[in-house]
């Protein structure tokens, strides 16, 4: 019974088939080839929109590089405190920036609030040497604590960070999830909602390592300086092609959701098996994510008998679902805890 992360779990068939497949001969390098122009044309019929996009193996660099194209190395980013970017990227988006700085901002069940936000705004001061100016605003969804943005909630933070002159970014690594739970349209959650440019994710859900760094409307100007910062970085990948089979199969058919779907019902199930026996929900069950304070003694308990979960920063316990977390996975959990 893993429930660790849904980075534990396997690369879905229909991923690794569109991956033999494009193993067939020779192809064009650095993206020019059919397989990456198929995942281009998927997430422009998916997104409802023309945009650019960037594919990538991992979601720091998704975020790393996303957010190096928006923020100047002398600016700065406005996130949530326990945003992956600022807890689990290592310095990656200061690094790519060259400089620039997170500043954190808090909100319950890591959702930025609303008031900290207009308050941090209202004294942003690009005239003022001394201080270090926000460019950018960056929200996750699904958030680190599994909560999920509604559309309307993305659009009321981008509409404010706009209105200040920011940027919008957001980290979509369990995108799919946050659409599965919140019934949203891919356009009605991003560029519809203020959103610039997007990381969006494979990984998680099904994929071998790809993610997507997508531009929206006027952030697709900015495509050539990504290109050249993803290529000084070490993320132009000759064989870009098999990470274009892998958006491209991840996309075909709706199979990106139907996968988030299964995920979020097992975290459904496991949510109920918990607090059946005595655990509290620390935050809301939006996804695929569960976080249970545990009652006392559980969590050793549940170790020695070979679950795999993570203890989390708030003193709660983190349990994560997958696309691949089976039916008789949860019934034997369910039997555990009983």
């Amino acid at each position: 019974m893993n429930f660790s992360s849904d980075t534990a779990a396997p690369a879905h068939p229909a991923i690794l088939e569109a991956m033999l497949a494009a193993a067939s001969g020779p192809a064009p390098s650095y993206g020019a080839d059919a397989w990456t122009a198929a995942a281009h044309a998927a997430l422009r019929d998916v997104f409802e929109t023309d945009l650019d996009v960037w594919l990538v193996s991992s979601g720091t660099a998704a975020n790393a590089l996303a957010l190096a194209t928006l923020c100047p190395p002398h600016g700065s980013i406005l996130c949530h405190a326990e945003a992956h970017i600022e807890r689990d990227e290592r310095g990656a988006p200061e690094f790519f920036t060259g400089g620039g700085k997170l500043s954190l901002l808090g909100g319950a069940h890591a959702l930025i609030d609303l008031g900290e936000l207009r308050k941090r705004l209202a004294a942003n001061r690009h005239d003022f040497v001394h201080e270090t100016p926000a460019h950018v605003l960056s929200l996750s969804n699904l958030t680190e604590s599994g909560a999920a943005y509604r559309s309307s909630e993305v659009a009321e933070r981008a509409a404010l960070g706009r209105e200040a002159g920011l940027a919008v970014h957001l980290d979509g690594a369990r995108l799919a999830n946050a659409l599965a739970s919140t019934g949203a349209t891919p356009a009605d959650m991003t560029w519809r909602a203020g959103v610039d440019v997007l990381s969006f994710g494979a990984t998680k859900n099904g994929g071998l390592g790809c993610e997507a760094i997508v531009l929206f409307g006027a952030a697709r100007n900015r495509i050539g300086d990504l290109k050249v910062r993803a290529k000084r970085a070490g993320h132009m990948p000759p064989k870009m092609r098999f990470l274009g089979a892998q958006m491209a199969a991840y996309l075909k058919d709706g199979l990106w959701l139907q996968l988030a779907r299964q995920a979020n019902a097992s975290a459904i199930k496991l949510a109920q098996a918990l607090t059946a026996a005595g655990a509290e929900l620390a935050h809301p069950v939006d996804g695929n994510e569960v976080f249970a304070n545990l009652p006392p003694g559980l969590d050793e308990r549940l170790k020695l008998a070979g679950v795999a979960f993570y203890p989390w920063i708030d003193g709660s316990h983190r349990f994560v679902c997958s696309w691949a977390t089976e039916p008789r996975e949860i019934e034997a959990f369910t039997t555990l805890l009983a």
